[in-house]
């Protein structure tokens, strides 16, 4: 007498897949791109990143935020971050992937693996990627000062993962974070006011002393950062370790963590230095180009991630609508919703296909096409992907009702995801900047316009839609549009470009629907408006998490 219900129609949480075979737009553009590339590692990080244990800790890690210990029981200052162990297994499986600085030990098409490998694990957890993205960004800059890279680069390309407060010294593994930003100037980092004052030579090259804060400072408890401050001439890059060679801690003040929308399990913090001390990297007033080519390579992991968030809400809208029924059949037999679900999967495979094209030309050192398509695509990517990224995660959730608005169990899934996918929009330059910096490319001239056109060229003639839009593509990229068209310029430089991937890497219903949605125009204002004649069917069956 005490059963009131029975509770049934309510979908099983997706859990023990294999994120790997089960994404085949991923796996056609890896074939593409590098047809010899052993896949091996990345079907065993598809099978770990999939399973009920790894979501269990993705999903710990978040309830259980960092905590800032200041001082110790007695008052001594100890300015430490306390992570619940999920947060640690997370760590330990991104960097036995090689997910963070293991690319630049070499190897082939070592930048489109690692590309793919996190993609899979934003997945499966994307906050815990912020110090992993950052390892991977600094470890090429650090050449600029060759007695810290010679000491620091073989740990930061290891698989180890050592999560204790001591001695770089005392670790095979360590991972580095940066600290750009201040109170009063955000991206325009000129405007910084941390003083770099010279204090010596020694091993680790020119050091100094810097005084000041940075008001983003993520990832608090990686062992060293690179940091922008002021020194005499002009805004310079340093080096600054947690650890200081003597063995004592370096003076770095935590003052408190943030209290951020999204990405939960990653701590953020406003630090202060006090004397900390630091070493150059580069030369002195030349702070901007070091950031600006680590910049390049975050701005990747931005569309990467994208990318992999909307790949994982729309697992979630499928497994849910194929499993739901209302109004007398499954949810993904309604004619509209067969049409959201199948415009989200398009969506999605023009993200997978644009940001591993961009990580596939990060392989191709000495290449000038490549070189062109690295800073043509950076901006536009990371400008595109992420814009769309939140749209898409809104429709994605609503594809699960109610459901998917709660914070609880298998569905609190997606409001994660929700709550993340701002980040990368905002995170390394934000949609304007993007869009300056790829009118800034434009207007330097050289031969840009040209290598579009050649990276459009295997498309031409497929479709009348991308013949007329591609049409006076190169013209306008030729002419670097007025600043107020830099977005617009950015929007159409990727679709294009996304255009053109799909006719080399998938199937003609997936090029076709895309040419007659985003490149014709007949498409609505909102996700679920293509024409009828598109393959919904084909398309929601290509993207199907399960195999």
């Amino acid at each position: 007498m005490d059963a009131t219900h029975e509770v049934f129609n309510q979908p099983a949480p997706l859990a023990d897949i294999d994120l790997f075979a089960t994404h085949r737009p991923l796996r056609d553009a890896l074939r593409c791109h590098a047809p010899s590339l052993d896949t091996a590692e990345l079907a065993r990080l598809g099978a770990a990143a999939g399973s009920a244990e790894m979501q269990a800790h993705a999903r710990l890690a978040n309830v259980h935020p960092p905590q800032l210990h200041t001082h110790d029981r007695v008052g001594r200052r100890i300015d430490t971050v306390e992570f619940h162990p999920s947060y640690h297994a997370l760590m330990t499986l991104a960097t036995g992937a090689g997910l963070h600085g293991t690319p630049w030990a070499g190897g082939a098409h070592a930048h489109l693996r690692r590309a793919a490998g996190f993609m899979l694990f934003t997945e499966l957890e994307a906050s815990t990627l912020c110090p992993i993205s950052m390892t991977y960004a600094v470890t090429p800059a650090l050449q600029g000062n060759a007695a810290v890279a010679a000491e620091w680069g073989p740990r930061l390309t290891s698989r180890a993962y050592d999560p204790r407060f001591v001695p770089a010294a005392q670790k095979a593994g360590v991972t580095m974070g940066m600290g750009m930003t201040e109170k009063q100037g955000g991206s325009d980092v000129r405007a910084n006011t941390t003083q770099a004052r010279h204090d010596g030579r020694d091993a680790w090259g020119e050091r100094y002393r810097l005084v000041g804060h940075k008001w983003f400072f993520s990832a608090p408890m990686c062992d060293a950062f690179l940091v922008l401050a002021q020194a005499p001439a002009g805004l310079s890059c340093f080096f600054l370790p947690r650890w200081l060679p003597d063995g004592s801690v370096n003076a770095v003040r935590i003052q408190r963590l943030k209290d951020k929308l999204g990405n939960k399990a990653n701590a953020s913090s406003e630090v202060e230095f006090r004397d900390a001390h630091a070493w150059l990297v580069g030369e002195e007033g030349r702070g901007v180009p070091q950031i600006l080519e680590m910049g390049t390579l975050t701005r990747l992991d931005c569309a990467l991630g994208t990318s992999g968030l909307m790949r994982h809400a729309l697992s979630q809208a499928l497994n849910h609508t194929a499993q739901r029924s209302a109004f007398g059949k499954p949810l993904m037999a309604q004619p509209l919703m067969r049409n959201v679900l199948a415009d989200l999967a398009l969506e999605s495979e023009a993200a997978t296909a644009l940001a591993l094209r961009l990580a596939h030309a990060f392989d191709a050192a000495g290449d000038e096409h490549e070189a062109l398509m690295r800073r043509l695509l950076t901006p536009v990517a990371k400008f595109w992907i992420c814009k769309r990224g939140s749209h898409f995660a809104q429709e994605a959730m609503e594809c699960l009702g109610g459901n998917g608005y709660v914070e609880e169990g298998g569905e609190g899934v997606m409001a994660r995801i929700y709550r993340e996918m701002p980040l990368n929009s905002i995170w390394e330059g934000a949609g304007n900047i993007m869009a300056l910096d790829l009118l800034r490319a434009l207007r330097k001239g050289g031969a840009m316009a040209d290598a579009l056109a050649a990276e459009l060229e295997p498309a031409r003639g497929a479709h009348a839609a991308f013949d007329r839009f591609a049409a006076g593509l190169p013209q306008r990229v030729d002419e670097a549009a007025e600043e107020t068209e830099g977005r617009r310029l950015a929007q159409d430089v990727a679709l294009a470009v996304q255009a053109s991937l799909l006719r080399r890497h998938a199937p003609d219903f997936v090029f076709e629907a895309f040419c007659m949605s985003r490149l014709a125009g007949d498409w609505g204002h909102a996700f679920g408006t293509l024409p009828s004649r598109v393959d919904f069917d084909a398309l929601i069956q290509r993207a199907m998490p399960t195999t």
